[in-house]
């Protein structure tokens, strides 16, 4: 399971990176400009797949004894009821690893925000368009989902809608990245500490456009194959 250190703390005092020795190979595929389409979704799907595994499991869990088919006593855990969780998709890109979440979990509830940032604004400042979640979400766990944390902006606005809008403790929320920005994250330090962030990478920063450097892209635009 992915270990949250010390260094990660000063940029989220609940910051998760997992590790993989997959990653550098398929975020090679992911981040080259030659890569088709098809590749991404391939490359993407698998890297989505391990970070869902590793936000499901920051979730409560209980210990479990079973035995094994050689009679053996064998230590485990029981993780939570998956139906006590809501797994909620920022639209569009984020759609992508909300059904990594359902493949491995398909149990658990969905929720889904339409946040987008005004990309005439010099901020980037991000707009709310829709809302939908489940009526008892308040009493839920909440998996977010959104590949990329870049300013912060939109994962700042879904979880002012999760917690100030919905009662969601923020204690018991996951916000689930393929990759961060060092500004996003130190975002939301200030504003909700209290969640656990699980990412894949994080990345140098943003560039003048607010974009993530290395990065890859519009995430969405690339996995969806509406790039221009």
């Amino acid at each position: 399971m992915a270990q949250a250190t010390t260094e990660l703390s000063q940029l989220h005092p609940n910051l998760v990176v997992c590790q993989s020795k997959a990653h550098k190979f398929l975020f090679t595929k992911m981040r080259d400009a030659n890569s088709s389409s098809q590749d991404f979704v391939q490359y993407s799907q698998r890297v989505m797949r391990l970070v869902a595994e590793d936000a499901l499991a920051e979730f409560p869990s209980e210990p479990l004894t079973i035995t094994t088919p050689t009679g053996s006593a064998c230590e485990g855990i029981q993780p939570i009821d998956a139906t006590s969780i809501c797994a909620v998709s920022i639209i569009r890109s984020g759609d992508c690893l909300l059904e990594a979440v359902r493949n491995v979990e398909p149990a658990c509830a969905v929720g889904k925000i339409l946040i987008q940032r005004d990309e005439a604004d010099v901020n980037k400042l991000p707009q709310l368009f829709y809302c939908k979640l489940p009526q008892n979400i308040r009493n839920m766990y909440v998996l977010l989902c959104d590949p990329m944390l870049a300013t912060g902006g939109s994962a700042n606005m879904a979880l002012h809608v999760l917690v100030e809008q919905h009662g969601v403790d923020p204690s018991r929320i996951v916000f689930a990245n393929v990759i961060s920005a060092p500004e996003g994250l130190q975002v939301l330090a200030k504003a909700y500490p209290q969640i656990t962030i699980v990412t894949a990478c994080i990345d140098e920063g943003l560039n003048d456009d607010k974009y993530i450097v290395p990065g890859l892209g519009d995430y969405g635009d690339r996995y969806f194959n509406t790039v221009s």
